[in-house]
């Protein structure tokens, strides 16, 4: 209230409900304890962390009128801007703002700067400059967005504020995909926060009607409010979920400095990348990857050696998960052919392969391979094993071993060092043969990882019944071929 009566314009952020308030009221009507299914080992890199989750704050309004320690202003290098943020704070802020900024004498993209906060409820205005997005320069643009972020927050750290009010830094003015720029704020707040959560209280994410979506989508994959939603979240990560402080990573532009740039190059191309190696320094600018080009020539030569190689290997890898993210995999999803299911019985993830459902004459192969790294990668990082039913397919169900070869080449390693056992259920001699041959010739390393299964008697044994999802064609043959041996396991209702 101000001294005649009125209420105030300002909004205290203690009064504002938090990120998690909403969801936990919602869970008590309708869950009475959420996390019991999400007991599982796969975890986020961005885990449920109630402690961080309590400081986060989406609130849908104006960020001048935030009543907390530092609110964040985004405008041009000369701090002239004129966007609605900026109009916002210059005009409940007073003149003495301008005068103010004049002193600074400007701010480079991706600064902040600090001013007074006049006649604002919030004692200080970090001023920052956002990047302007061209699809050529994304690069750029994103690690200069990164900055804007780190640079406020680092700042607040230094002054010891307890709460930051945040606009949307990148503006419509600016043409920063609102998406994109969106998972680089989440991300660089919330890895700010797990190294140095001590120093801030609040984060206030103030954002517009049209913004408001947007933050609703993607908060959840970075301050997940529950262990289930966690897991549900996993797959809808980007590819590059930057580094340990959430700046972007792109290992194709990195380059490799040596600390003693005078030394000579060893001759030898037996020791190719290796023998650079010593040379590397311990700091930043000294870990930086290698000449990517001369990486490409040697492999084309074959000299290069196996660590670099790996390398070469993951960046692909990369490729193909960012791609598998990015892209409509609904047509490959409704088949039902790939689909988590419960643990073994030591406790191992079990996923399930069913021949039948997969019409490889019908449909984009590619788009097969994309949906399995789609579901797979976040399930590999732990030890898990795979259950194929062959029962009943037919020729346009055989997976092509061209297929399976890509398919095995792509994977990242973690697929094949944590896959424990592939059970072959109800398999034929014919391919029995084929997959003699496919893992004696083709692939190595995964023959002794092979059972044949002929009746789901010999499955249970390994996989208790009620830990996996069959599908009732394969439950009807079974009973067919060996005789019922769980006739009251009630098949799924998704299958």
């Amino acid at each position: 209230m101000d001294p005649l009566g009125a209420p105030s314009q300002f909004v205290d952020v203690d009064s504002l409900p938090g990120w998690t308030d909403a969801y936990e009221a919602k869970q008590l009507d309708s869950h009475p304890n959420p996390v019991e299914k999400a007991q599982v080992d796969v975890r986020s890199p961005f885990p449920y962390r109630k402690d961080i989750n309590a400081k986060i704050i989406l609130w849908k309004g104006d960020v001048a009128l935030l009543n907390c320690t530092a609110i964040v202003n985004t405008s041009n290098e000369s701090l002239t801007d004129k966007n609605p943020v900026s109009e916002s704070i210059f005009m409940h802020a007073g003149p003495d703002l301008r005068d103010e900024l004049q002193k600074l004498k400007g701010c480079r993209t991706g600064e902040a700067k600090l001013t007074k906060g006049f006649n604002l409820a919030a004692r200080f205005i970090i001023h920052t400059v956002g990047p302007k997005y061209k699809s050529r320069y994304r690069t750029a643009a994103e690690s200069s967005l990164y900055s804007c972020y780190r640079n406020v927050l680092q700042l607040a750290k230094e002054q010891a504020m307890c709460s930051v009010g945040f606009c949307v830094i990148n503006s419509l003015k600016r043409c920063y995909p609102l998406e994109d720029a969106t998972h680089i704020a989440l991300r660089t707040v919330r890895r700010f926060l797990e190294i140095h959560g001590e120093t801030l209280e609040k984060v206030v994410f103030a954002v517009s009607e049209v913004e408001e979506a947007t933050y609703q989508k993607l908060l959840p994959l970075y301050f997940p409010r529950s262990l289930e939603e966690e897991i549900q979240s996993l797959p809808y990560l980007p590819a590059d979920i930057g580094n340990a402080e959430g700046e972007p990573v792109v290992p194709e532009r990195q380059i490799r400095i040596t600390e003693k740039p005078g030394v000579p190059d060893d001759a030898s191309d037996e020791e190719g990348l290796e023998a650079d190696l010593s040379f590397i320094g311990s700091h930043a600018f000294a870990r930086m990857e290698g000449d990517v080009d001369k990486q490409r020539r040697l492999i084309l030569q074959g000299q290069l050696s196996e660590a670099a190689l790996q390398k070469q290997h993951q960046r692909n890898y990369n490729r193909w998960l960012c791609q598998a993210r990015a892209e409509d995999l609904s047509d490959i999803a409704s088949l039902k052919a790939l689909y988590q299911t419960g643990v073994d019985n030591c406790g191992r993830t079990v996923m399930v392969v069913v021949g039948r459902n997969i019409p490889v004459t019908l449909i984009d192969m590619e788009k097969a391979l994309l949906y399995f790294i789609h579901v797979m990668d976040h399930i590999a990082v732990k030890e898990y094993v795979l259950v194929y039913f062959h029962t009943l397919t037919n020729d346009y169900n055989q997976l092509d071993s061209n297929f399976l070869k890509k398919l095995y080449d792509v994977v990242d390693a973690k697929y094949k060092r944590n896959l424990k056992a592939l059970y072959f259920v109800h398999p034929t001699f014919r391919s029995k043969v084929s997959a003699w041959f496919f893992t004696t010739f083709t692939v190595s390393g995964l023959k002794d990882k092979i059972h044949y299964v002929e009746s789901l008697q010999q499955l249970f044994a390994a996989i208790p019944p009620e830990q996996i999802d069959l599908p009732p064609f394969v439950l009807e043959y079974d009973a067919r071929e060996n005789g019922p041996y769980y006739s009251s396991y009630p098949p799924s209702p998704d299958l």
